[in-house]
């Protein structure tokens, strides 16, 4: 089976094509990816009428560099997947309407990937890892703790209340004064700092559900850095030692939590997976691999190249879904938003 997968929900125009290999796993046949940071770095941010135009501008480009690394035509693909939403709706729609057009052209099933799903199939293409595992999304939009029980069946153990972390990590980078995009940077500049310089709270640590906030972190990682301005370099790098350790103590303490809630609802997990454009942090990786040790369990990320969004998880998604008969018609909507995973039922 072989698919292409096409992504532009924010600020990456991707394509990729992927097949299923002989252990079941995806083989990655071609793997562009066209970032659009130099566009958005002005502003601090991503301007989604940039993107949107971005993606038009380089779309039609990338698909065909794939297909031709893949030594591939269309008449070759079992199907066509593209990122449907939750993002941009501009972005949304080119990559939407230029993949319902192939599909039609060339007589293919259209697969419309949910974006967040397609990060939460990831180490099944990667690893092979098996349902149940416990996901910890995390990104630039998104943080979310999910049961992912098969394709199409997700439970949110828990979620962010106001920001998500990749969000987190951006906002202190620009109160900082480092580049865009933020994260990164925050992590590079920690490796030469002190984490416990300032003491900074560990929002909802201890707490029985599952979910984030980092609203509190950030306003008072703020309120640290005005207290001492004008900072230094090495008061910046202090200063993202220290915001980034109270994250990782936080994530730790909600995978925990999480770990206790999966199994009551969907038995023992495989892994412990981590995805998502947060997923590269190093620092986190590392303290993430001691719990999943601690629980007997293996921690399951992708490469660093799959971590940010990507049309290699797009097409996976597709394959996962059509091996299952899931195929969408050329009606399919292009959502800005779009829950991936079930709320977790109240307790009576």
């Amino acid at each position: 089976m072989i698919v292409l997968g096409i992504e532009t929900t924010c600020d990456e125009t991707a394509a990729a094509v992927v097949a299923t290999g002989e252990d079941g796993r995806g083989v990655i046949r071609a793997h562009e990816v066209l970032s659009q940071i130099a566009e958005h770095a002005a502003y601090g941010g991503v301007v989604p009428e940039i993107a949107a135009r971005a993606h038009v501008e380089v779309l039609d480009r990338l698909i065909a560099r794939a297909l031709h690394e893949a030594d591939l035509t269309l008449a070759d693909l079992d199907g066509i997947a593209v990122a449907a939403g939750p993002g941009l709706i501009g972005g949304v729609l080119v990559g939407l309407v230029t993949a319902k057009t192939l599909a039609l052209v060339a007589r293919k099933p259209l697969l419309a990937v949910n974006h967040l799903e397609a990060h939460a199939l990831t180490a099944r293409m990667t690893d092979g890892v098996a349902f149940p595992y416990l996901l910890l999304l995390a990104s630039g939009g998104h943080t979310q703790l999910v049961a992912v029980k098969g394709v199409g069946e997700y439970l949110r153990l828990g979620t962010t209340i106001d920001d998500a972390i990749g969000e987190a990590f951006d906002k202190v980078a620009k109160l900082l004064g480092l580049p865009y995009p933020g994260g990164p940077e925050v992590e590079r500049a920690a490796e030469s700092g002190d984490p416990e310089r300032f003491s900074l709270p560990r929002p909802l640590l201890g707490r029985p559900e599952p979910n984030f906030s980092l609203s509190g972190l950030k306003t008072a990682l703020r309120i640290e850095a005005e207290r001492i301005a004008p900072l230094t370099g090495q008061d910046v790098a202090d200063l993202c030692a220290s915001f980034q350790a109270a994250v990782v103590d936080v994530v730790v303490d909600r995978v925990r939590v999480a770990l206790r809630t999966f199994g009551t609802v969907a038995g023992h997990p495989t892994a412990l997976v981590a995805a998502g454009g947060v997923a590269a942090n190093g620092t986190l990786r590392r303290a993430l691999a001691q719990l999943a040790g601690e629980a007997g369990l293996p921690l399951v990320a992708p490469p660093l190249p799959l971590c940010g969004d990507n049309g290699a998880m797009i097409a996976w998604a597709g394959i996962e879904r059509l091996r299952l008969g899931l195929v969408d018609d050329l009606m399919a909507p292009a959502r800005p938003r779009w829950p991936f995973a079930d709320a977790l039922p109240a307790a009576e």
